[in-house]
Order: C-alpha cells, then sequence, then structure tokens
C-alpha cells in the first residue's frame, strides 16, 4: 500500500511543481526593436559638363583670361617665408601646371613660389569642384587647392568665409585635410577632417568640393570624408552664399605649414595640376 501511494503521489509533486514554477518566474524581457535607419542622404545635382576649366593643354604661361598672379611675401600675415612671383614659378608643361617653390634669394625672402587666383575671371557662388593633383613631397611645403569670398562681401577673413579643398603640409606626408572656416570657427579651430592618401606625394588624386545652399562636402577620388551642413544660425556660421574665387598655391614655412621647420633639401618642390574643372550646381 505505501508503495502505491508513492506512485500515486509522484505524478502529482511533478504537476505542482511545474505548476509553481510556471506560476511564479517571469517572462523574459522581449528585445528592444531595431534602431530606426538613417535618413536618406540628400544627393545634391550639377551639371554634367563644366561651366569653367583649365585642361592645362598649352605649354608656357598659365592662362591669363583665366589666371592671375599675387605677387608678394609673408603670406598675407602668415608668416610664410616665400616670396610669391609672376615668373618662372608657375608654368604649364606637358599637359599640367606646375607650381614650384624654389629656394633662391628675391629681396629679403630666401624662397620664391606662385600664388594664382581666378578672382574675377572665375568666381562662382556653389557648385562642384574637381581638381586632379599631385602634392610635392618634404618638411616645409605647404600646397593649397581653397576658395575665398570674392568681395570680402561679410567683412575680413574669418567672417566672410573660406573653404580649403585641399592642403597638406610636408612634414606630415600623405595626410590631405578638408577645412572650412568662418566667424565661429577658424584658424585652428576651423571646421575639417584629414585623410591618408598613401600616395598623394607620388600619384595624382582627384580633390573635390560639393558646394550648395544646404552645406559642403568634401570627397577625394569620389570618397566624402567631410560634411558641414548650413545650420541656418546666420552669417556667423555660413558665409558660404556669396561669390567665391579659387587659389593654387605652395607656401613655404608660415604658420602651419613650418612648425617642424624648413628642409633646404627638397627644393625644387612642386604642386602638379592635371586639370581644374568647375560644374554649376542644379538643386
Amino acid at each position: 500500500m505505501k508503495l502505491l501511494k508513492f506512485k500515486f503521489l509522484f505524478p502529482a509533486f511533478l504537476f505542482l511543481m511545474a505548476g509553481c514554477s510556471k506560476s511564479g518566474g517571469s517572462n523574459p524581457t522581449p528585445p528592444p526593436p531595431p534602431p530606426p535607419p538613417p535618413p536618406p542622404v540628400i544627393q545634391w545635382e550639377f551639371e554634367a559638363n563644366p561651366i569653367w576649366s583649365d585642361e592645362f593643354g598649352a605649354d608656357g604661361s598659365p592662362d591669363n583670361s583665366k589666371w592671375n598672379f599675387e605677387l608678394g611675401g609673408n603670406g598675407w600675415g602668415n608668416n610664410e617665408l616665400e616670396y610669391y612671383t609672376d615668373n618662372g614659378n608657375a608654368l604649364v608643361q606637358g599637359g599640367t601646371l606646375k607650381i614650384t617653390a624654389k629656394k633662391e634669394s628675391l629681396g629679403a625672402y630666401d624662397y620664391t613660389s606662385a600664388r594664382m587666383t581666378s578672382k574675377t575671371k572665375g568666381d562662382w557662388k556653389y557648385g562642384r569642384f574637381e581638381i586632379r593633383a599631385r602634392v610635392p613631397a618634404g618638411r616645409g611645403t605647404w600646397p593649397a587647392i581653397w576658395l575665398l569670398n570674392s568681395d570680402n562681401a561679410y567683412g575680413a577673413w574669418p567672417r566672410s568665409g573660406e573653404i580649403d579643398i585641399m592642403e597638406h603640409v610636408g612634414y606630415d606626408p600623405n595626410i590631405i585635410h578638408f577645412t572650412v572656416h568662418n566667424q565661429t570657427y577658424y584658424g585652428a579651430n576651423g571646421k575639417g577632417n584629414s585623410q591618408n592618401v598613401p600616395t598623394a606625394i607620388d600619384s595624382f588624386h582627384v580633390y573635390r568640393c560639393d558646394w550648395t545652399p544646404a552645406g559642403v562636402r568634401g570627397f577625394i577620388d569620389g570618397v566624402k570624408y567631410f560634411e558641414y551642413a548650413n545650420s541656418n544660425l546666420g552669417v556667423d556660421y555660413w558665409p558660404y552664399d556669396k561669390n567665391f574665387f579659387m587659389i593654387l598655391n605652395v607656401a613655404v614655412g608660415g604658420n602651419w605649414g613650418g612648425a617642424m621647420g624648413v628642409d633646404d633639401t627638397v627644393f625644387p618642390a612642386t604642386l602638379e595640376v592635371d586639370y581644374v574643372r568647375v560644374f554649376k550646381f542644379v538643386k
């Protein structure tokens, strides 16, 4: 009888334990919902054919219908060491523009170079800017491809804005910089980004800026690595609604380029430009 009683009681005990376990436990927490997808990237449109370009096809001096030379020293207050000339430091040879910084004396300066601008010959409000170029090597060199406000419409720098499409300082080889400057963000506090391009010194790459009323984007060889959006907070953040012109130059030394000194053995040092193309913004 005892054994029979145990046989009947054991299944009942299991049933009670299962029931207690079920009622006394907690349901597992459901997993959180997946995050919403990121907003789609707004694609800006530009015309397929350039509205302004220089392919640097004819040997000799740069086309004076498209380019000016700025002359002088000290980098307009930037403590640069070169004197910019219009005599032999910028030449078109073999299908490319060559802007060359040289170790040679001119007046009180120990280096010469060239600084070319498109001002009054190429001024644009918005657009896509593509420049295929190869940067020089060497500590103390500071090549740049950049845009400035044509009329200083909002006042002296940095209030009227600056867009640096490509900068390279020789003591940090193959690191390419894209930066915007304005009254809020300027100088070392400019808004920008950098990219390691291992063959920037050895090979040509396409440095590109897309500039629209909505923002500015920077690209290397078609890959975006920088964006600055128009926050609609006024001219202190967004002076980029006026005409700008392009500058191509190679500085020597200066506040940034000369931060690690200058190696005189690297000269002559040449920024080589295959083409400059500007495309009109559509929408």
